[in-house]
């Protein structure tokens, strides 16, 4: 089965800046693809060449088996730009008329589900609505066809947390039904919740990928170990994972980084009689990971 989104040598260059460089991605169908990096690096650029709204200048791309240009493409396809400017006098019922008549989309029921769900007043132009508001009447457009894909640039910017949680329950369910999810986020929270996958992009390039999994073992940052006996640092030396051990109140502190299962096992065999473990923030993780602190990328 091909990929959902597949792009090759992708590239997008204005004059001397390379906003996107030779940029290979796969996301498969039902998967939620996290594509991460700072301002500037290249996201926003990305998601527009998916949909055609830019053209590359070298490189492809396909959604759902087809062109991003064709409209019977992009009727399949609920998108949410990081910068949705709409008519200040057109409502939010209006908007959902339009973009309804474009997709073909005539489930009022659906459509009235996001509305309540998301706490909206539809019947106001959006000169009158706020920032998060607005960011609400993009979210129903971009979800109430139900589409197969979901390409969303930081869906949640402007929320307040009751309703970015919100969000992240619909994505839940979105995904239980086959949806496949391509967004954008400085949200760490909603990444851990929501992702299968990681991109990490540094200046236009693919700089790292990682599964979700492999995420979480690397905010595993130190465990304490205490015995009742004397144990030597020593007798962590090889221990797969280990990066430092040192003593602490008397009780044995190690760094590692990836599987702790290994480790466990050493302290195991020892007879630890308490074991502690103590997790960095994910979002630490991603600045070692983007070389912030001095990490490796």
């Amino acid at each position: 089965m091909p990929a959902v989104i597949e792009t090759e040598g992708l590239t997008k260059q204005w004059g001397d800046l390379v906003a996107v460089d030779s940029l290979d991605l796969s996301v498969e169908k039902g998967e939620c693809y996290a594509f991460l990096g700072r301002n500037g690096s290249g996201k926003s650029t990305t998601a527009r060449m998916l949909l055609d709204f830019i053209r590359p200048t070298r490189g492809t791309s396909r959604l759902l088996g087809g062109a991003g240009s064709d409209p019977t493409v992009r009727a399949r396809v609920g998108y949410l730009p990081g910068d949705l400017n709409l008519p200040r006098s057109m409502t939010g019922n209006d908007a959902f008329d339009f973009f309804g008549g474009l997709s073909g989309t005539t489930d009022k029921d659906e459509r009235k589900s996001l509305v309540d769900r998301l706490d909206l007043d539809p019947t106001r132009p959006v000169r009158e609505l706020s920032t998060g508001n607005r960011r609400k009447v993009g979210l129903v457009v971009a979800f109430m066809s139900n589409p197969e894909l979901l390409i969303l640039d930081e869906p949640t910017s402007g929320l307040d947390p009751v309703l970015q949680e919100e969000f992240r329950d619909l994505l839940d369910e979105r995904k239980q039904t086959g949806a496949t999810i391509w967004l954008t986020s400085h949200v760490m929270a909603e990444v851990e919740r929501v992702a299968d996958r990681v991109g990490l992009i540094r200046d236009g390039h693919m700089a790292k990928e990682l599964s979700m999994t492999e995420l979480r073992h690397q905010t595993t940052g130190t465990i304490r170990l205490a015995f009742p006996q004397v144990v030597e640092t020593s007798a962590f030396e090889g221990v797969a994972g280990v990066t430092g051990v040192r003593v602490e109140d008397g009780e044995i502190v190690v760094t590692i980084e990836g599987p702790v299962a290994a480790l466990l096992s050493r302290a195991g065999e020892l007879g630890a009689s308490h074991i502690e473990t103590e997790k960095r923030d994910l979002d630490d993780v991603f600045l070692e990971l983007f070389d912030l602190k001095g990490g490796a990328t």
